[in-house]
Parts: C-alpha cells; sequence; structure tokens
C-alpha cells in the first residue's frame, strides 16, 4: 500500500512564517525606532526652538503708548491737554480679507476717502508684525454699538480708547503752542532704529511750536505687554506688563489772559504782537492774527479743512510773530538816538533845521520827512523821537555812518535769531557794506544809510525782534533770549530753565536817560505821536510808533490812501514798555497795512500792558491771600 501523499509541508511553511514574522516585526521596530528618534529630535533636541516658535504664534508683545505730558500757562491753566477716543484699528496679520473687511466696515459706519487714503499709506509704512493700524478717530457710541454686534464678522479689527491730544483754547495758541499730527513717510524714513522703537504704539509726532520744539521731553518712554491670543488674535490674558514712562509737563511763560488781550486787539487785522518780561526774558504773549484751530490737525485734517485755510488770502497757517518779516520803520528811532549818543556823533544838544527833506551833500534828491512842511527849525534828540522827525535822522544816519550802525543795532538782536525756544524762527536782516556785496553784489551807497537810517531799505525785522529789541531798551543794554518755558515738571520735580544775558552793552546812564525820558513822551507828551493811548493810563508807559511803506514811491509822489489797494497800504508798528520807571514788560506789534502805528498798532499794545497788570494785581492777591 502507497504512503499517503502531502499537501502542505508544514515545516517549510513554519520556516516563512517565522522570517516573515521577523521581517515584519523588524520594519515595525525600524518604523518605531525612527518615530521615537523624531519625537527625541522634536521633543528634545529642538524643544526649546519650537517653544519659542510657538509662544509667537499665540504670545505678542504689544507696545503701550506714554502719557503725552502736559502744557500749561504761567497760572497753571491747562492749554493742551490728553483726552480719551475711541479709535478703529485694524491687525494687517490677522484680517483674512483685507478689502473685504474695508468694504464690510464702510457699510456698518462711515469712513471717509481720506481716511482710506491715510490708511494704506500707513500700512505701507515700515511697522512691526501685529502692529495695530487706525483706521478711525474719534467714533461715536452708536458707532461703536453698532461695531460691537457685528464683532464676530470682523477679524482683526478693534476698537480701543486711545488718548488724543486736545487744545482747549483752539486758535489762540494754534502757532506758538503748535499740533501733534499723523507720523509721515518722511519723518519715518528719517527715524534711526532707536527713534523708531520710541515711537512703537503711538502716531502721532509734535509738527510745530512747542509740540516740536520739546518732542523729546512731551513724547514720554513707551512700554509694553506680553499677551497670549488665540487663533483670531483675540487677546485672552496678559502675561507680562512694563509701564510707559509719561512724558514731562511744560509750564510757559505764556498767560491766557494777556494773550487774549493781544488776539482781541488785533481782531479782524492781520499782524502780530509779543509781549516780554523784560526781567527774564519770558514771553508772556505771542500772538499771530488770524489764527488757526489746531485741532482740526491731530487725527488727520480733511482736505476740505486744509483746502480753506491753504488758500486763504489771510495766510493764517504762517506765523507772522516769528517768520513775518517787516520794514521797522521808526521803530528803529530811539535805538539809533542812543547809538548816536553813544558813539559821540551826537551830541545832547544838537539840533537840526527840519524843510520837510533832506539832502546829501552835492545831491539834489530829496529824502522826505512824513510832514511834507517840516518839524521847524530846532528839532533836537527829544523832539525828532516824540514826533518822529525823519529828517533828524536822516542827518543822524549819514554822520554816523553804517559802519557805526550796524555795530550797535547788533546788541540788540537785530538780524539775528533771538534763540527763542521756538522752531522756525527767521533772522530778520539788519545790512551792512559785508551783507549787501555778499548778498547783492553791489557797494554800498550813503541813500542806503538814510534808509536805514528811518527803519527802511534793506532793513526787516520780525515781531518777536521788535519785542527783544524794547526789551534790551528797558533793560538799559541787557538783552535775554525769550523764552516760552518757564519750568518742566516730571512728576513731582521741577527743573527751571534758567535764562542768562547773552549781551550787554555799556551806554552812560545819562545817554539812556535821555532816550527814555523820550520815549515816555511818545505816549505822556502833548505832541507825542502815541497820545491818543494814554487817556485812562494807570501806569507811565515809554514807547514809539512806526509807519512803514510796501510799496516804492516818486521822489515828489505824494501818498494818496485812495489810490492805494488795502493790502498794499503802509504797514503800522509800536514798540512800548512799561511802568517807565521800573520796566517789567515789553511788547513789539506789526499791524499789516495799518497805515499808521499810532491808531492801529499803539492801541493794541495798550491793551496787551492793561491786561498784564491786571493779571499781576489778581496774582499778587492770590499769593497773598495764600499765606505767601
Amino acid at each position: 500500500m502507497s504512503e499517503p501523499l502531502q499537501l502542505k509541508d508544514h515545516t517549510s511553511e513554519a520556516r516563512l512564517f517565522l522570517g516573515r514574522v521577523w521581517l515584519v516585526s523588524f520594519g515595525v521596530l525600524a518604523m518605531l525606532g525612527i518615530l521615537i528618534a523624531r519625537y527625541y529630535n522634536l521633543q528634545v533636541v529642538h524643544h526649546e526652538n519650537y517653544a519659542v516658535q510657538s509662544d509667537r504664534n499665540r504670545i505678542h508683545v504689544q507696545p503701550i503708548a506714554p502719557t503725552r505730558g502736559l502744557i500749561y500757562d504761567r497760572n497753571g491753566i491747562l492749554l493742551a491737554d490728553n483726552r480719551a477716543s475711541y479709535t478703529l484699528s485694524l491687525t494687517k496679520e490677522l484680517v483674512p480679507d483685507m478689502q473685504g473687511t474695508l468694504d464690510l466696515l464702510a457699510s456698518i459706519i462711515d469712513i471717509a476717502p481720506g481716511d482710506l487714503e491715510k490708511f494704506h499709506k500707513s500700512l505701507e509704512q515700515r511697522r512691526r508684525p501685529f502692529e495695530a493700524v487706525p483706521l478711525r478717530y474719534q467714533l461715536t457710541e452708536d458707532e461703536i454699538a453698532r461695531l460691537a454686534v457685528n464683532e464676530y464678522r470682523l477679524e482683526g479689527v478693534e476698537v480701543e480708547a486711545q488718548l488724543v491730544r486736545h487744545y482747549p483754547f483752539g486758535d489762540l495758541f494754534g502757532h506758538s503752542i503748535g499740533y501733534v499730527g499723523r507720523i509721515n513717510d518722511r519723518e519715518l524714513a528719517g527715524f534711526d532704529e532707536e527713534e523708531y522703537q520710541r515711537y512703537q504704539g503711538t502716531f502721532s509726532i509734535g509738527k510745530i511750536g512747542l509740540e516740536k520744539e520739546y518732542e523729546d521731553i512731551l513724547l514720554g518712554k513707551v512700554g509694553y505687554q506680553n499677551v497670549e491670543t488665540n487663533a483670531r488674535g483675540r487677546v485672552l490674558k496678559e502675561l507680562e506688563r512694563h509701564d510707559p514712562e509719561p512724558g514731562q509737563d511744560l509750564h510757559l511763560y505764556l498767560d491766557i489772559e494777556i494773550q487774549q488781550a493781544a488776539m482781541d486787539a488785533l481782531g479782524d487785522q492781520r499782524g502780530a504782537a509779543v509781549a516780554v518780561d523784560v526781567r527774564t526774558g519770558g514771553v508772556l504773549a505771542i500772538a499771530s492774527a488770524p489764527g488757526f484751530d489746531p485741532n482740526l490737525f491731530v487725527t488727520g485734517i480733511s482736505y476740505e479743512d486744509y483746502r480753506a485755510l491753504n488758500e486763504s488770502l489771510d495766510t493764517p497757517l504762517f506765523d507772522r510773530a516769528l517768520r513775518g518779516q517787516y520794514p521797522a520803520g521808526s521803530t528803529l528811532k530811539p535805538m539809533l538816538a542812543l547809538g548816536g549818543l553813544h558813539t559821540g556823533t551826537l551830541d545832547p544838544g544838537y539840533t537840526i533845521f527840519d524843510p520837510g527833506f533832506f539832502r546829501l551833500p552835492g545831491d539834489t534828491r530829496r529824502y522826505r520827512d512824513h510832514i511834507s512842511w517840516g518839524h521847524g527849525k530846532k528839532v533836537g534828540l527829544r523832539e525828532a523821537i516824540t514826533e518822529s522827525c525823519n529828517t533828524f535822522y536822516y542827518d543822524l544816519a549819514n554822520r554816523m555812518t553804517i559802519d557805526n550802525i550796524h555795530p550797535f543795532g547788533a546788541h540788540f538782536g537785530l538780524g539775528q535769531r533771538t534763540g527763542i525756544d521756538l522752531p522756525g524762527e527767521r533772522p530778520g536782516i539788519w545790512p551792512s557794506r559785508k551783507w549787501k556785496r555778499e548778498v547783492r553784489g553791489e557797494a554800498w551807497y550813503p541813500g542806503d544809510t538814510l534808509n536805514v537810517g528811518v527803519g527802511q531799505g534793506f532793513v526787516s525785522v520780525t515781531p518777536l525782534q521788535l519785542a527783544v529789541m524794547t526789551a534790551t531798551m528797558a533793560a538799559r543794554g541787557e538783552r535775554r533770549e525769550p523764552r516760552m518755558v518757564q519750568f518742566v515738571r516730571e512728576g513731582d520735580h521741577s527743573r527751571l530753565q534758567s535764562n542768562p544775558p547773552v549781551d550787554r552793552i555799556t551806554v552812560a546812564d545819562a545817554h539812556w536817560d535821555r532816550v527814555l525820558e523820550a520815549m515816555e513822551q511818545v505816549v505822556h507828551g502833548p505832541k507825542g505821536t502815541a497820545r491818543r493811548i494814554n487817556k485812562g493810563l494807570e501806569y507811565r508807559m515809554g514807547g514809539k510808533t512806526g509807519t512803514a511803506q510796501i510799496v516804492g514811491m516818486a521822489q515828489d509822489e505824494k501818498y494818496d490812501i485812495d489810490k492805494v489797494a488795502k493790502r498794499r497800504r503802509d504797514q503800522a508798528l509800536f514798540i512800548g514798555f512799561a511802568p517807565v520807571e521800573n520796566p517789567q514788560i515789553a511788547v513789539g506789534v506789526i499791524v499789516e497795512n495799518g497805515e499808521h502805528g499810532s491808531t492801529a498798532a499803539a492801541p493794541v499794545a495798550r491793551a496787551i500792558m492793561d491786561a498784564y497788570f491786571a493779571s499781576e494785581r489778581r496774582r499778587e492777591a492770590k499769593f497773598t491771600s495764600q499765606g505767601g
């Protein structure tokens, strides 16, 4: 009987199965080893790196803007503060569809085309990742409510409360305090890395005035916070916080009552007035009319408002007090008389015969007096100042020569920036032989000297320079730089701003007495050109009127007001100080096309000085009541 046929080789199959098991097991172990190695690489070797990256996805550093320093007048009245305003901002990295989101926002609240344009410009500027960019400022309660209802549809959009600069007195201090505005491309391009870091969290920077001059002090130091966010960028909690350092406060010499009096007195006239404390150089008032409301610029001025300001014939954006350069006219006469006495050119008893004009030896041209028939046979220093005799000063300038006039006038700050702590000041022109040769490429002529003698020709001054010159006269030759800031306060500590004299000229007391007494007669004398303003005056004032031509006239041509357009009429000027016996305040005033200093400019100075002494009485009464 044959053996049964074997259909399976169990030994071979077992061997094959075992081999396959070992192969699969090796493969599984190999894969498990690779997985463990990968886990080890991720969790151990590169743990710190991936942990940081993970934190970066959920933890963000947010800058915290510092509170900008405040600005006060000398009586503690707030001139520039910060007010809460709700701002609509977008974070580019968290907005999935920027254009769609903007369209949605425009359907919810009003967004002006100008706001959109500024927003897109800000997006293009250099900025930190996850830094919010403002789209709309000063949201109303109704707008905030509508945005809150639609919050679920607005990824990367937030409404936050921010402090926005506010100027409670509007156009009263538009030029002097200035304003802050959005940082533009040019400013941002000029930042170094340190400056870039300083402006994180804020979108504003001082543009003009004290806001610009004291930007570093007012700005403060930025803080920051680490926050944890969800996938939509919403802040879940604050992990770490470093508070910002607020900016320091400025306390000024400016007095709001005196400033208001200056602007009210100028009224609808174009011009400027500056009042300076003779003893300290502190600027009590600095008015440029017309003014403008700086609040318009803080969050971005509309095109309509800017066009109206920029295209106005009255140029309200132009700071006449610092940048307006005008012929000085007869306001220079007291200083020139003092120069004549000091250099020995003018004897105290010297007189002239004034037929109404002056001629240079060998010249037929007539240099006219403002009175065609002249001031009489014996016109001396006192009459020349009190009645403003041009012929006397033609004669004096001719004998004194420009080589003596120029250096003497420089002691009073003419032809140079005063050094005021405000940006944009212009130097005016105080001409000399060298100046004309370098600027005009021409020689100096005797007729040029005569024009300087009456404040015309090449001479130009700013209202601020007139005030400084007058303060130097009142202080008998001691000149100080005009200062806006009296002291800086940081917390409970104050830092006074020192202001020592920058120039002194020694002139005999007898010469000072003669000139200052003549200036007193300008206001209080029976023939003084400013006698109209002495009615009811409770203090003694010294002053000098001035009228300066801005249109050339032929030698024998007479000035006919009816034939001259309003904006081409003479400029009106006045300088003054008070009280005469112990000068405290000096003023310089210019009224554009006001024609006569006695009627247009002198009343402005009177109003300013009245306000000053009224303010001083109130300050003294307050000090006394507080037991000072």
